[in-house]
This record gives C-alpha cells, structure tokens and sequence, in this order.
C-alpha cells in the first residue's frame, strides 16, 4: 500500500509539472475557444486572437514562463509552422474560413502560434522536469526529422515516406533515453515512446482546437467531427521537429556557457528509474 501511494502520489506531481509545462498552449486554446463566445464585433476573430496570442507571449516572457533563449528557438517554430501553414493550406489540407485583415494566403498569422505552444511546453518541460537524454545521435535525429518536415509537403506529389521515416526515426533513436524528474526522483523512458506520447496528446488537443474553431479539416466544414486517428501518427513524427531545434538551442548555450559540449551526457543509467 505504501508503494501504491507513493506512485500515485508521484502520478499526481507528474501531471501537475505537465499543466505547467502546458500553460501557455492551455491559455491559447482557451483564449481561442472563448472568441468563438464573442457577440459580432467589427473586427474579425481571427484578427483578436493574434492581438490575444501576442499578448500572451509577452505574458508568458514577463512571468518566466520562458527565458530569453527560449523565445528564439518559440520564434523559429512559428516561423516554420506559418511556413507549414502556407503550404498545406494552398493544398487544401485543411482551411481557415472566416475573413481577417491579417490573413496571408489564407492562413491568418495567428495559426503560428500553435506551433509555438507546442516549442514553448517543450522547452518549459524541459526545465521543469530537467530533462536530459543518453545516447542521443543529434545528427542522425535532425537528418530524419528535416526528412518528416520536407515529406509533408512532398507527399502531395511524390510517394509518401511516412512509414518509412517511422522506422528511420526508430533506429536514429534507438537506445536514446530521456530521463526527467518527477519530485526527488529521477525516470527515464525511450525518447521514441515520448514522441509517440505526446503526439498522441496533440491528438487530443486538434480535436479539441478544431472543435473551437481554430481550423477546420475538409471533412469537418459542414459540422464537427473527430480528428482522424492519422493525425495521431502525424503528430508522433512532426514532434521530433520540434525536439531537436529544442535541444540544438539547448546544447548551444550549454556550450557557451562553458557547460561542456550539450546537454546529453554519457550513459548514467544507475541514477534513473524506468519510467
């Protein structure tokens, strides 16, 4: 019984450190959701929620959810994301069919931001989680995950690699472990079982953004219905993305820091628990 409580209770710290780490993407769903209340006003909604989501990024900077270094990296996935927008969009993939002044090739400009949540709960949990990986192949990691990046634009086109990349990524992070701490206590867990994971839980939170009205998919123009279950798969992959633009920001400053060359360290495998 004593070990029970003790997992549960360490169950709960885990997914109160997750809500932390998710503050901000939680706000601009929120903030998202709530436009969607508004009675009829003379500016368009899509136009409020950048006005919202500029906002809530100076909030976030002003309160430490981020630091300095951290809204570079936040920068450079929006940047990537409006990038992804813009094609996807022109492709019919999905759409955004209310008007704004702030739309550019109908993707308004907001629609970066949620790529951003997404860099800012990655960085966030990685500070507050102290997260560390072992064995990690940086360069074998970033070539495949630019090769997931370029395939989704590519499979318009050209034979779709996503099962493919699935497997490359599985044998680029093979052996690659995350550790994280949960309390005083220190976990680890294969670094591809947490892409599946969190893809799984931006799974989640696409339902529950085009439920709000944040973009429709084709499918979902005449009333709303699940996120197919794809997406899921999608999510997995397009994570690792994310993940090593976050970690090569992180092994930068740790080395101007004079911290050594990164943030992954040799194996230390006696200090976790499998997790």
């Amino acid at each position: 019984m004593k070990g029970l409580g003790h997992g549960i209770g360490q169950l709960v710290r885990f997914a109160v450190v997750q809500a932390r780490a998710c503050a901000f993407a939680v706000a601009l769903l929120a903030g998202i959701a709530a436009s969607r209340l508004l009675p009829p006003l003379p500016v368009a909604r899509y136009d409020l929620v950048l006005v919202y989501g500029i906002a809530l990024t100076l909030v976030a900077r002003r309160v430490g959810w981020e630091t300095r270094r951290d809204t570079a990296v936040i920068a450079a996935c929006h940047v990537l994301g409006l990038l992804f927008e813009l094609v996807k969009v022109r492709l019919g993939s999905w759409s955004y069919p209310e008007d704004a002044l702030t739309k550019i090739g109908g993707v308004p400009l907001y629609g970066g931001f949620m790529y951003a949540a997404v860099a800012g709960y990655v960085c966030r949990a990685r500070r507050l989680m102290r997260l560390r990986c072992t064995r990690y192949r940086a360069a074998a990691t970033t070539l495949v995950a630019a090769a997931v990046y370029v395939n989704f634009f590519t499979h318009h086109w050209m034979p779709d690699l996503r099962w493919p990349l699935a497997v490359a990524m599985t044998a680029a992070t093979a052996g690659t472990w995350v550790g994280f701490s949960v309390g005083a206590h220190r976990y680890r867990m294969p670094l591809a079982v947490s892409f599946v994971l969190i893809g799984f839980f931006l799974w989640v939170a696409e339902n529950a953004a085009t439920y709000a009205g944040a973009w429709s998919y084709p499918e979902q123009i005449g009333g709303w219905q699940p996120v197919p279950l794809t997406k899921f798969g999608a999510w997995s992959l397009l994570i690792s993305v994310t993940f090593v633009l976050v970690e090569r920001h992180a092994a930068g400053g740790a080395g101007r820091a004079g911290q050594g060359p990164g943030p992954c360290p040799p194996p230390v495998s006696d200090s976790f628990k499998t997790g």
